[in-house]
């Protein structure tokens, strides 16, 4: 059964808006979001043999996962940060055993 680019996206981002609705979780994602991208961006520079400070990038990385923790708990839902989220939403749409119940079942599962 081929799996559907576009339901695939619009689930992850009905799950991102549904776990994202707290304003001081939305500011530090803000914040963190591009602190990420520049530390991932540095760190990954380095491993390339480009001239970018791997310990910047490395605390920028930290920064940003902390950011993110810390606005998920603030929220009350650290078990239902992106990464936790995608990783069970792969594992819900390729086994075998979940993929036979309906959309709207499988959907609900994930917030178990």
């Amino acid at each position: 059964m081929p799996i559907c680019i576009p339901y695939v996206m619009q689930i992850i981002v009905k799950i991102l808006k549904n776990t994202h609705r707290h304003p001081i979780n939305q500011a530090l994602h803000s914040i963190g979001a591009p602190f990420y991208g520049l530390g991932l961006a540095m760190t990954l520079g380095h491993l390339a043999g480009m001239q970018t400070n791997l310990t910047a990038g490395c605390a920028m990385l930290l920064a940003a996962i902390a950011m993110f923790v810390v606005g998920h708990k603030i929220e009350g839902n650290v078990r239902s940060m992106a990464p936790v989220l995608l990783f069970r939403f792969l594992m819900v749409l390729l086994s075998r055993k979940v993929a036979r119940y309906p959309v709207a079942k499988r959907v609900h599962l994930l917030r178990t």
